[in-house]
């Protein structure tokens, strides 16, 4: 058996590895050492990643930054993963890379990733310490997001459809689901 190029042959792939993976359009992240490849995403995605991006930028206080995925957020040597948006300190966004972690983590999800957006990243983010994690998603507008409380998340604030979704963190904003996917 041959050992495909740039993998090692065996053991879980870490960050270094995924430096080595082609630019071919996908999403590469690794979850524990496993790779997660992911599709171009679709117009309605795009759409409320656009849409939630534009608010949050609205709202955001000025020692935070939004930022869009591609942007390696390595929350160990074997988990390296790219939410659709985040939210970081100023200070941690400095030159190639994030340094530290985001305080809000946002999955858009998709048909593909839904279960690995709700239930593996999810999971990641909150082992990480990401203070609060968000999944919006586009095919049933709504909104759910769970924040920190001790090491674990917990229910913060939801929403669907043209219901008003309320939070205070990282910042205070109110958004309307619907809105996103319009």
């Amino acid at each position: 058996m041959i050992a495909a190029s740039g993998f090692p042959p065996s053991g879980p792939l870490t960050a270094a590895d995924l430096g080595t993976m082609p630019d071919d359009g996908h999403g590469h992240e690794l979850l524990d050492g496993s790779l997660i490849v992911t599709p171009v995403p679709a117009v309605p995605h795009q759409r409320a990643v656009g849409n939630l991006y534009l608010r949050l930028r609205e709202a955001c206080s000025d020692d935070l930054e939004v930022m869009l995925t591609p942007l390696d957020i390595a929350l160990s040597e074997i988990t390296v993963l790219q939410p659709d948006l985040l939210v970081a300190p100023r200070d941690a966004l400095e030159g190639e890379q994030m340094v530290g972690l985001p305080v809000l983590a946002i999955e858009v999800l998709s048909p593909g990733t839904r279960l690995i957006d709700l239930i593996l990243k999810r999971a990641a983010f909150e082992r990480a310490g990401v203070a609060s994690y968000w999944a919006v998603d586009p095919d049933r507008p709504s909104i759910t997001a769970w924040r920190l409380d001790g090491d674990e998340y917990v229910s913060d604030a939801s929403a669907k459809g043209d219901e008003s979704f309320r939070t205070d963190a990282p910042f205070p904003i109110e958004l309307r689901p619907e809105e996103l996917v319009r």
